[in-house]
């Protein structure tokens, strides 16, 4: 089997390319940078953090060939979510020889960026910009820091969402989500979200006491965030959301300007390596 390796040298747990390399059969190896050169192979793997993923799984769907996934960064919060294993070794032995496929959607901001997971504004990126400087320190538990100190310090921002048009939030909130995987934060999520239907889902944390974000942010931790009340909830084919001038997005965990005002999902769009022995 021809194997491409992706490699994100700069993610968390600093995996070598060149073992990896080895282990998928002498696998010839790209940057980030170097997608376009990919050609003439059976699958892509790729190794990094979450952000990585999307660009690289973009590539495979180009290409029309599988999508391996070796969780290389903090959180690794996609792996999480499809039951990839987050030992490299496992890892690296599913990319290698896995043949359990898994049809996945593809979202996309207006800017044409994609992502597997979430977009989000609002204490979301206040709490990933909290986070960043503790993640060599403590890991994952570094999101929950992050979050904890937002709390205290993010405003609610004046946000309108639309879902294929219809009108379903105008006010301000905590947080706005939208959502693919659904899976972000080091092990918060979307708990409806479902990556294979081909829609995105929308959820709005509306403003409110910050005693009350303490229940809320139990909700995202255990994925029940979009069951409570009072919490708007909505999938559909296109989300748009309006937000302040110069809101800066979280976009699985890298920041972003802008690109919420429009967001859709292209079905079906790639296939990913996965454990067991049903797609």
């Amino acid at each position: 089997m021809r194997v491409a390796l992706v490699a994100n040298r700069r993610s968390g747990r600093g995996l070598d390319p060149a073992w990896l390399a080895s282990m998928l059969g002498g696998a010839e190896i790209f940057g980030l940078g170097e997608l376009d050169r990919i050609a003439s192979v059976d699958r892509i793997a790729v190794c990094g953090g979450d952000g990585t993923i999307a660009p690289v799984a973009e590539r495979a769907s180009s290409l029309g060939v599988p999508l391996a996934v070796i969780p290389g960064g903090t959180a690794n919060d996609f792996a999480r979510a499809h039951g990839i294993p987050l030992d490299p070794r496992e890892a690296v032995a599913l990319a290698a020889s896995g043949e359990t496929l898994r049809s996945l959607e593809l979202a996309r901001l207006s800017t044409g960026r994609p992502f597997v997971n979430v977009a989000s504004a609002g204490l979301s990126s206040v709490a990933a910009r909290r986070a960043a400087p503790l993640k060599s320190r403590f890991g994952p538990l570094a999101y929950g820091i992050g979050a904890s100190r937002a709390a205290l310090s993010g405003r609610p921002l004046d946000v309108t969402v639309r879902v294929d048009e219809l009108m379903v939030f105008s006010g301000r909130a905590w947080q706005v989500i939208v959502a693919s995987s659904g899976a972000f934060g080091g092990g918060s999520g979307i708990g409806a979200a479902d990556a294979t239907d081909g829609q995105v889902d929308v959820v709005v944390v509306p403003a409110g006491s910050r005693v009350a974000l303490v229940r809320r942010a139990w909700g995202l931790r255990t994925q029940t965030i979009e069951r409570q009340r009072a919490v708007p909830h909505f999938a559909g084919r296109e989300v748009r959301v309006a937000l302040p001038s110069g809101t800066e997005l979280n976009v699985d965990g890298e920041f972003v300007d802008g690109g919420l005002d429009r967001v859709s999902a292209s079905p079906a769009a790639f296939a990913l390596v996965v454990p067991g022995s049903g797609a």
